[in-house]
């Protein structure tokens, strides 16, 4: 039977987190991770210092630059969809934040980007010849916005907030945003980003829970430590406060609940060379679907598909040509049912 399904009505998504450009830097072998004393595998915060000696150890090497970090990852790919999107974030005046916003706007992301004193931020990853990633980031500018920078007319327009759980850390900014976005009518999507600052935050994140929050994605780490317990018993907790709890589960796919209503969404087969990305992606692919009215199987599938894409390309962005091949897998989801 073929079905196609229309949007509800036009839906914008806000999103809202650290402004980071990423620097993938191909390394030919592991000498220059020794020499900036960065653990191989390892994901590690510097400062400006440390940054600036990393870049400069690293200038001779193949670079490619793209603006990052969960929530900027996840508008991204909702933008690569054709849904209007834009982002609150902070950059420097420098350089590295005039390629932030040049990035977003590209593709039709609305900026709307504050100015900070530090430099922008950024993540560096460099990627050894066994295609192993080690992360240096330095937060710069991404860290000093603040609750009393975000105005209301900033959330006016849209109908989703989606916000990243690396911000819980400053909780007047995450509060602040989450009461403009409901005064303004938006849900709220949270995604939990990080089991540390699930940890370091766990009191302070159940309380806007339960006050704010629609819709909440969680991996399996991050489930566990907000819980304590089993992905089904984290999402069974997680679904008494928000309408949609969404566990995801790596090559297990992830669970889905609303109400009484419980989804088991198969993983798409994938050949693995690089992880990063692949949550704030399936986040991009399951709002998508929200946006286009679809039930929330289809919404799991659509994510499970752009996650299982990502993991296939080093970085969180895919180029055109995959991004079509994408597209042609979602629109099998939105026309056709299985008899």
């Amino acid at each position: 039977m073929r079905l196609t399904i229309q949007p509800i009505f036009d839906m914008k998504i806000l999103g809202i987190g650290n402004a980071l450009v990423d620097i993938m830097t191909s390394l030919s072998d592991e000498k220059t991770l020794a020499t900036l004393n960065l653990p191989k595998g390892s994901m590690q915060l510097v400062n400006e210092q440390s940054m600036y000696r990393a870049l400069d150890e690293t200038k001779g090497f193949s670079q490619v630059l793209a603006s990052g970090g969960s929530a900027a990852n996840t508008i991204n790919g909702l933008a690569n969809l054709g849904v209007q999107t834009a982002f609150i974030g902070k950059v420097g005046n420098d350089e590295m934040g005039a390629f932030f916003r040049s990035d977003l706007e590209k593709i039709g992301i609305t900026p709307c980007l504050l100015r900070g004193n530090a430099p922008s931020g950024r993540a560096l990853a460099f990627v050894t010849p066994d295609s192993e990633r080690t992360f240096a980031t330095y937060l710069g500018s991404a860290i000093e916005m603040t609750a009393d920078e975000l105005a209301n007319d900033m959330f006016k327009g849209y109908s989703y907030l989606h916000i990243e759980g690396y911000l819980v850390q400053n909780h007047k900014l995450v509060e602040r945003a989450m009461e403009l976005a409901k005064a303004n009518g938006l849900k709220v999507s949270l995604d939990l980003a990080s089991y540390n600052v699930v940890e370091a935050n766990r009191e302070f994140l159940q309380s806007m829970i339960e006050k704010y929050v629609d819709i909440i994605f969680a991996n399996e780490e991050e489930a566990k430590a907000y819980s304590g317990r089993t992905p089904f018993e984290s999402l069974v907790e997680l679904s008494k406060y928000v309408d949609i709890a969404v566990v995801k589960l790596g090559e297990k796919g992830s669970i889905v609940k609303q109400g009484v209503q419980v989804y088991d969404i198969t993983a798409v087969p994938a050949k693995s060379i690089d992880t990063t990305g692949a949550g704030d992606s399936y986040a991009a692919g399951f709002l998508y679907g929200l946006t286009k009215g679809l039930d929330l199987e289809k919404c799991g599938q659509i994510g499970s598909i752009i996650s299982a894409r990502v993991i296939e390309v080093m970085g969180p962005k895919m180029d055109e040509q995959r991004w079509a091949h994408v597209k042609g897998m979602i629109d099998f989801v939105e026309k056709y049912e299985q008899q």
